[in-house]
């Protein structure tokens, strides 16, 4: 179970997430106008559902904090990134294949964000950005701790 745990990247809990929305929202990009013709949406549809409020705190200054949707589940990509990068500090078989499904994971995330509508959008490119981010630093991470094992063991 635990290396389970060490294969499986956390930032695909956020990816899934927005996918879920996404896939589920569906929504069209061609919609009919007053005139009867064909037009064609300039943003994703999603775009209306992630912009929606999720959670309002009154603040000491008198305006509401307003946190979106989007943003939560931003929140939440930043939570397990930096989860990601911690467990990429061991030098272990299931932290190179971790690297391995989180590098399948950004190719995903970039054939979604290029060739579907409701994926167009600023959160998921965001998104998109931290399992880039998790693949290089996790490689870079374990590199160096790697690299620094490697010179306690030997004369290096």
């Amino acid at each position: 179970m635990r290396m389970l745990f060490g294969i499986f990247p956390l930032l695909v809990i956020p990816v899934a997430l927005y996918n879920l929305l996404a896939l589920g929202f569906g929504g069209s990009v061609e919609t009919v106008n007053e005139l009867g013709e064909f037009t064609r949406l300039e943003t994703a549809p999603i775009l209306e559902l992630l912009n929606g409020k999720f959670v309002g705190l009154p603040m000491i200054s008198g305006v509401d904090w307003i946190l979106t949707k989007g943003d939560a589940i931003l929140l939440l990509a930043v939570v397990f990134l930096f989860l990601e990068i911690l467990k990429s500090t061991s030098t272990g078989t299931s932290t190179i294949m971790n690297h391995a499904v989180s590098m399948i994971l950004f190719i995903v995330c970039l054939i979604e964000f290029l060739l579907l509508p409701n994926f167009a959008t600023s959160t998921f490119f965001i998104l998109m950005s931290m399992t880039l981010l998790d693949v290089l630093a996790g490689v870079v991470v374990t590199i160096v701790s790697a690299r620094r094992d490697f010179g306690v063991a030997g004369d290096i």
